[in-house]
């Protein structure tokens, strides 16, 4: 059995899509656990009602967080300031199966998958990480050497890798005593560098064996640092050279690009309150109008999104507001090569 945990934070509507697709499309036996840190209660039991199956749990700053949201909604007190419930993710990966695959609510499978397959062959080669998504983006690839592992899969290999042990890695990956600088005026390294090793980590759509994804978040102490992962991560390979890194040959995961958990994460200096829109988009969920299936396999539709931000109309949700923010989103990530609608 294969352990599949979704990070969850107030977006219910995007959480039931991901529910929906995993039971549509994963062919082998699994259990679900969404590690949830503050989608209200109302939200979570219409969740629970329709998928009986999935173990909820929620983290230490649930109710605070829960507090925060009603903050936000009445006095537009922004959402952060919080510690990220990185000691509930690592709990519940070590208590979980050999293999697991984590995921955000927003994340959704498009198409049928055996995962069972895909586990033998990471047994068989080694594999770490296998990655269900890669945003489209196959630019990444240039820093890498692809080669074919089977019909389902491909190893991804790093070209011209620097490794060593957490320190020394620390001290490169922080440009800590000007560490990476000097590398850079001596021509070692260069602007694109880093990005090599996110061939060994996945933020959103990787299955992982357990102990491998432990070691990355092994230090994380509430927060999200990608630096600090990927050190972690070329440590590990320092110590495991046999390892293959892989990713399937087709892309079975899938992402959005037109909303977020809260508007701290992605600001662009236009007027518009995600957590005013997620919270329209949640209550039309909860009252049967919003339907979390639209336009997939791809994302909802932009003028599904428009019928609702319009007929609720708040000065703070307006649709061309939306649009801006959106398309500036996604710019962010076509600029580094991804595919986005």
């Amino acid at each position: 059995m294969i352990t599949i945990i979704i990070k969850s934070f107030n977006r219910p509507y995007y959480l039931d899509r991901c529910l929906n697709s995993i039971y549509k499309n994963v062919n082998c036996k699994f259990e679900i656990k969404v590690l949830d840190d503050g989608t209200p209660k109302k939200y979570l039991e219409k969740i629970f009602d329709k998928y009986r199956d999935i173990r909820i749990i929620k983290s230490t700053q649930y109710n605070d967080k829960i507090s925060a949201i009603e903050q936000n909604l009445l006095e537009k007190k922004k959402i952060d300031g919080f510690v990220i419930p990185t000691d509930l993710w690592y709990k519940e990966v070590g208590s979980s199966n050999e293999y697991v695959l984590v995921i955000e609510d927003d994340v959704w499978f498009r198409s049928e998958i055996d995962l069972n397959i895909l586990i033998n062959q990471m047994k068989n080669f080694s594999i770490p990480l296998l990655k269900l998504g890669w945003l489209g983006n196959y630019s990444d690839d240039d820093f890498c050497d692809i080669k074919e592992l089977s019909n389902e899969l491909n190893a991804v290999i790093p070209k011209n890798i620097f490794t060593s042990n957490k320190f020394i890695m620390d001290l490169f990956m922080y440009n800590k005593y000007k560490l990476y600088s000097i590398l850079y005026r001596f021509g070692y390294v260069n602007s694109k560098t880093k990005r090599k090793y996110w061939a060994l980590n996945s933020i959103l759509m990787g299955l992982y064996r357990k102990d491998y994804w432990l070691a990355i978040w092994q230090d994380a102490k509430g927060k999200v640092d990608e630096k600090q992962q990927l050190r972690n991560a070329a440590a590990w390979y320092n110590s495991n050279k046999k390892a293959i890194f892989a990713k399937t040959k087709q892309e079975f995961l899938k992402t959005t690009f037109k909303s977020s958990a809260t508007s701290s994460y992605h600001e662009y200096g236009n007027y518009f309150d995600v957590n005013r829109m997620n919270y329209i988009l949640n209550e039309a969920w909860l009252n049967g109008e919003f339907d979390s299936m639209e336009n997939y396999p791809n994302d909802f539709s932009d003028n599904y999104i428009k019928s609702f931000l319009d007929k609720e109309n708040h000065p703070d949700a307006q649709y061309n507001e939306w649009f801006k923010w959106a398309e500036k989103f996604r710019q962010q990530y076509r600029n580094l090569g991804a595919e986005v609608e």
